[in-house]
């Protein structure tokens, strides 16, 4: 444990330092918009050992491709994964667990087809009042795939907007 000072409370080694936590990288525009997000992901790859992934479309009105896995991203991806992800758009991400469990279902990004079209969510970080969003998701017959908290932000831009709002209120 680190020395504190009066008044704060002892934090421990691990705590005391910046801690790195997922890695995302996105690309949009290129032709090869898979192949760059497979190396940003590398570059990244400090950030999450657990698993990586990445979605890549077309544009809007345009089918999401999608491939991910357990492991390192050169583990995860090889030149056949990355020559079936067409696409000038792609979010990739490598996941450390900070919330959840370190599972297939658990690895971003996440894609759903929902009432709005298809949408896709890579997300570092973690939701402070998660329970209690997805508790009141659930309550209006949110059914949750995974355990992480991650997917709670998907829920929430896919829900149809009680009061007529966007989108981008959610």
């Amino acid at each position: 444990m680190s020395p504190s000072l009066p008044g704060q409370q002892e934090v421990s080694e691990r705590d005391a330092f910046p801690q790195h936590e997922c890695g995302l990288f996105g690309v949009f525009g290129h032709p090869n918009a898979a192949v760059l997000t497979y190396y940003g992901l590398f570059a990244l790859q400090h950030r999450g050992q657990e698993s990586a992934g990445i979605v890549t479309s077309n544009g809007a009105g345009q089918t999401f491709l999608q491939h991910k896995g357990m492991g390192l991203v050169s583990q995860v991806f090889g030149q056949e994964e990355l020559e079936k992800l067409k696409g000038t758009r792609a979010v990739g991400h490598t996941r450390y667990s900070t919330t959840g469990t370190s599972t297939f279902k658990n690895a971003q990004p996440f894609v759903v087809d929902c009432v709005r079209g298809q949408m896709a969510i890579a997300h570092n970080g973690n939701l402070i009042n998660a329970d209690l969003l997805r508790d009141e998701l659930e309550s209006k017959g949110s059914i949750f795939q995974t355990t992480a908290d991650s997917e709670i932000i998907l829920h929430l831009l896919a829900r149809p907007a009680d009061n007529g709002s966007s989108v981008l209120s959610a």
